[in-house]
């Protein structure tokens, strides 16, 4: 069995290295450069407007409250549902693990990451809006395979034809898109995930006569246990479908990362006279990394920027194409509309989350800014529990937290990933037989609690680096589309001139929802 595991490894590390190092990150940044270049700086430019429209919005009903129509969600309700995906693991063992193996300036380069992932990912979502449709029980169905398919094919305007031939071409991808996200709805949104929980429930909430009940290889009986709980606790809400998972969702996921901010922002104050030694190193070791062990420069700095980009897009998925299939969902008639709340969502989980966690780490004297080396005993799954377990010491409260959390952010990540899996199954084998792929995922979620961490951990991002390489040539060769959307939209709705709205690839679903929409404006 180990034989097999280490040989699984082996190849799996292959693959990670040519797809993230050779080509992944160059597509990945070079993808959000090109839609922020398109969109005119749309993050920036038009800062005020999206933010009034997503966070300034969460008093509205319109967004807020649930929908009557059972064939989509609120735009809030799918915002919470990407959260619960994206704001997992990779929030606080990711961040660890970025700063560990690519020392403080890898946060530099997360941040990075993010901010041209605003706009991939407001991309995926302007995309699939526009490309979604209704499957056999009248649910939206949306997703990179979907503008893959039929964005690739052709499409045709009625005062312009714009046309790509690839009709072949865009029918392999998505298709290739679609394995890679059920694979991935496996790793990243399983395996990954219920392996953190598990390290850090054992290591918090501590039994022994479970924990020293060894069955095979580092493999106990509290392994066991805890796989089955959480694989009936999946059970439970993700065959309730996603009106069951986002209702879930908007509940938890607020709470969740409001509860770790504030967390967060007490260990930060306590240690207040690290702030500003903590923030000079992420931007100095951004571009003049500390050699932990050696080695020249440049290097140095490719191991940097290869951790913070890897890590970044681990926690924010902007790239992947994997949250679009939840917003696709919404109640929305403009594809900008939930394009922005993309930009939202990145920006929370990378700008505000992840940062908090990274400050945390920093400022706790745990990780030392002028060697890169840990405290005695410490390593990267455990230090942000260790960096609150050293302000909440008394019976381990800190630790404590951060297990908690860290089965919050792990579990709603799991549902989350398995409504993008179930979308992908869809498209592939029809609606009908989504149960099965359920059934599947369900069962995989227990794996997560047996494999090593570093060997779950690769998978993860071996299956997320894959999913996103269709997916980009996809956003790259519809980005002209990407723009017209949003310049239609800015005239609109910023610029109030009265022209006719872009809406989406099928007539019936434009004529629809065109009327609507300009009598809004």
């Amino acid at each position: 069995m180990q034989a097999f595991l280490n040989k699984f490894a082996e190849i799996n590390g292959v693959i990670n290295d040519f797809v993230w190092v050779k080509i992944g990150l160059i597509i990945l940044i070079g993808t959000g450069i090109l839609m922020t270049v398109l969109s005119r700086f749309f993050q920036l430019s038009h800062l005020k407007h999206w933010w009034k429209n997503t966070v300034g919005s969460l008093f509205d009903k319109k967004v807020i409250g649930h929908t009557k129509d059972k064939s989509s969600i609120s735009p809030f309700q799918a915002l919470c549902t990407a959260l619960a995906a994206t704001v997992g693991t990779g929030n606080i063992a990711g961040v660890a693990a970025a700063i560990v193996l690519g020392g403080a300036g890898a946060v530099f380069w997360m941040w990075v990451a993010a901010f041209f992932g605003m706009m991939t990912n407001y991309s995926e979502n302007v995309l699939g809006i526009y490309f979604r449709r209704k499957n056999e029980k009248g649910e939206w169905s949306g997703g990179a395979m979907y503008y893959l398919q039929d964005g690739l094919g052709g499409y045709k305007f009625e005062d312009k034809n714009i046309k790509f031939g690839f009709k072949k071409f865009g029918k392999f991808l998505a298709i290739l898109f679609s394995c890679f996200a059920i694979l991935a709805s496996f790793g990243i949104g399983a395996m990954g995930q219920v392996n953190k929980i598990v390290l850090n429930v054992k290591k918090a909430f501590d039994i022994k006569p479970l924990s020293d009940k060894i069955l095979f290889g580092d493999i106990s009986v509290y392994n066991i246990i805890l796989g089955v709980v959480i694989m009936l606790l999946t059970g439970i809400i993700v065959l309730g479908g996603l009106k069951r998972i986002a209702s879930f969702a908007e509940k938890a996921v607020p709470f969740m990362i409001i509860l770790f901010v504030l967390g967060s922002l007490t260990i930060i104050a306590y240690n207040y006279q690290n702030i500003l030694p903590a923030l000079k190193s992420i931007f100095v070791t951004a571009f003049k990394p500390v050699a932990i062990e050696g080695g020249i420069i440049g290097t140095l700095i490719s191991r940097v920027i290869t951790q913070g980009f890897k890590r970044g897009v681990f926690s924010n998925e902007a790239g992947l194409g994997s949250s679009v299939m939840v917003h696709s969902n919404s109640d929305v008639k403009e594809p900008v509309q939930q394009g922005m709340w993309g930009i939202f969502e990145v920006f929370a989980d990378t700008m505000v989350v992840c940062t908090m966690t990274a400050l945390v780490v920093l400022t706790s004297g745990l990780y030392n800014l002028e060697t890169g080396k840990l405290a005695k005993g410490l390593e990267d799954s455990t230090l942000v529990a260790s960096a609150f377990n050293s302000v909440f010491s008394w019976g381990n409260i800190g630790e404590k937290f951060i297990a908690i959390a860290m089965f919050l952010f792990a579990f709603t990540t799991v549902l989350g990933w398995s409504h993008y899996g179930s979308k992908a199954w869809e498209y592939l084998f029809g609606e009908k037989s989504v149960f099965v792929f359920k059934i599947i995922h369900i069962c995989t979620v227990f794996f997560g609690a047996v494999l090593t961490s570093s060997l779950a951990w690769d998978i993860s991002d071996t299956f997320n680096g894959l999913m996103m390489i269709p997916n980009l040539i996809g956003v790259i060769t519809l980005s002209p589309l990407v723009a017209k959307i949003t310049k239609n939209y800015v005239s609109r709705k910023i610029k109030k001139e009265k022209i006719k709205p872009i809406l989406s690839y099928d007539e019936n679903i434009q004529n629809a929802t065109e009327e609507a929409v300009m009598n809004e404006q």
